[in-house]
């Protein structure tokens, strides 16, 4: 077992010293985009300015003809764009791939000083943080970089879920935990193709009301992937670390991604991965607090005074317990109304 008091001392002589605290900045969407495609490279400046984190994915969907490609344009894109208050992050290729290691020691020694955060596919335990952490420690006191560069692991296989408490508490780089709902439905050997969101074969019916087994008997489709999702959430508060939805697949259903944005936001997720263009104003709504619900908390925080004892406000029992999550919901509105001057108006704080 590891001293913990050595939690928190760098890994490799001349490394930055490990941060105490993860920060939380405004991370409503993911948006990831191929460093090899010319086309949306040449857009990364202009979408940029409109997320919260720009990903250069170098995994799953780029051809394996591409990985170099992929690696050396994400290196040329960060070099050239100045991301001002946006987070710059990169999905590597998985660790048991022949790139990750050219992965890591590329990007740290060239664009380690602009990467914020570290994306680390198909983690299954802690065993692939301490790897990952122990990499990036020496990489980054070779390149002399002053301020460690984070890790998110993906979780997106049985065995990683099963370890997803040692996973959140595997090393202080550790940012936060994506879910990754497709491979880890293949993984489970779950019967769903879809990437990301319900299915209608999982539901509930309600009971018969007559001897007909058959008529008015009401259907209701269930989430998939609400367990994953609230256990993914404990892991992550319980660790101080940010928990986020992953990929939904059909661009198209986009009323359906917001539910399934939605569900996630409620149970505690701090934002999703927006694959397309369309989906970033659909995190940017869902993951950012309704101004009627900060108005609300606002005035409870304020009638609450220090948070103890107990008030009624329009009707109903506000005590210590509604306090917290009122001021969860403010600070979160003040983090966004910083970024975000509409939000700002909106929420008059």
């Amino acid at each position: 077992m590891r001293n913990p008091r050595a939690f928190l001392r760098p890994l490799a002589v001349g490394a930055p010293t490990p941060v105490a605290d993860i920060p939380f900045r405004p991370s409503r969407m993911i948006h990831f985009f191929d460093p090899s495609n010319p086309k949306m490279a040449a857009k990364v400046p202009e979408i940029a300015k409109k997320v919260d984190i720009i990903l250069g994915n170098l995994e799953d969907a780029i051809k394996t003809e591409n990985k170099e490609a992929a690696r050396q344009g994400l290196v040329d894109i960060a070099k050239a764009t100045d991301f001002g208050n946006t987070q710059l992050w990169t999905r590597i290729n998985s660790l048991d791939s022949p790139w990750a290691l050219d992965d890591l020691i590329t990007l740290v020694t060239e664009i380690g000083d602009k990467l914020d955060v570290v994306m680390v596919p198909k983690v299954e335990g802690a065993q692939d943080i301490h790897y990952i952490d122990r990499i990036l420690a020496q990489l980054e006191a070779r390149a002399g970089i002053t301020r460690p560069i984070l890790v998110h692991a993906i979780l997106e296989t049985a065995e990683g879920m099963t370890n997803v408490e040692e996973i959140a508490a595997a090393s202080p780089r550790m940012q936060g935990i994506s879910l990754g709902p497709a491979d880890l439905a293949a993984s489970r050997r779950m019967k769903t193709t879809r990437v990301g969101g319900g299915h209608p074969g999982y539901l509930v019916r309600q009971d018969p009301t007559g001897d007909d087994l058959t008529q008015g008997r009401t259907t209701y489709q269930q989430d998939l992937w609400h367990y994953t999702i609230a256990r993914m959430v404990d892991a992550c508060a319980g660790n101080d670390i940010l928990p986020f939805y992953g990929p939904f697949g059909d661009i198209k259903d986009v009323v359906a991604c917001e539910d399934q944005f939605r569900n996630a936001f409620l149970l505690g997720c701090v934002g999703a991965w927006s694959l397309h263009p369309v989906q970033i104003d659909i995190a940017k709504k869902v993951f950012s607090p309704d101004p009627a619900d900060v108005a609300h908390a606002k005035e409870v925080v304020e009638a609450m005074g220090d948070g103890s004892g107990a008030v009624m406000i329009n009707g109903k029992m506000e005590d210590d317990a509604s306090c917290k999550q009122c001021i969860v919901m403010l600070d979160l509105a003040k983090a966004l109304a910083e970024r975000d001057p509409e939000l700002a108006a909106a929420y008059d704080l």
